[in-house]
């Protein structure tokens, strides 16, 4: 079954259970940048979730907590220890074929607004220094977002900096 592409943006829909196998291939396709899932895990982070869309069949995913989920990343601990309330970007995927489409920045807009009438002010997440990711960090600057930290995790083998973006209720 050939996809027509077409002008049309694809809408943004919630993940549901269904979604896990194709999220879990595309998570690990990524997995230097993010981190390896195993389904038992990627379930889990799917019920702690604040905010979890994806666009298409599989063309994109967002995985986001806020304050109150029970995770154990390093990166997420590092702004719980820091901010009251807020929501943290874990991880979004664009499948190689879809990169260009504006994907990324529809996902971050529709969580912006969700977290807003949520009654969150700030949105956070984290983007590797080493191995350096310049794209993303132009991607998060252009979206207004500020580096307010950085770190060395999992031994030494990675560091990152941290990133918030204030948004208006």
């Amino acid at each position: 079954m050939a996809q027509v592409m077409s002008k049309e943006l694809l809408p943004i829909e919630r993940v549901s259970p269904a979604d896990e196998p194709a999220i879990l291939a595309l998570n690990n396709e990524h997995a230097a940048e993010l981190s390896w899932l195993e389904p038992e895990r990627l379930s889990f982070l799917l019920d702690e979730a604040f905010y979890t869309r994806r666009i298409g069949a599989l063309e994109a995913f967002i995985l986001c907590f806020d304050q109150d989920a029970s995770y154990d990343s390093p990166n997420f601990l590092w702004f719980r220890e820091r901010y009251t309330r807020f929501v943290y970007v874990d991880r979004v995927v664009v499948a190689a074929g879809a990169r260009g489409r504006g994907h990324a920045r529809r996902l971050y807009e529709d969580l912006f607004e969700h977290a807003r009438r949520a009654g969150h002010a700030i949105v956070t997440c984290e983007v590797n220094a080493d191995p350096p990711n310049p794209a993303s960090d132009a991607f998060h600057a252009a979206l207004g977002f500020a580096e307010v930290g950085d770190a060395v995790i999992h031994g030494g083998k990675k560091s990152v900096r941290y990133w918030a973006k204030p948004i208006v209720a």
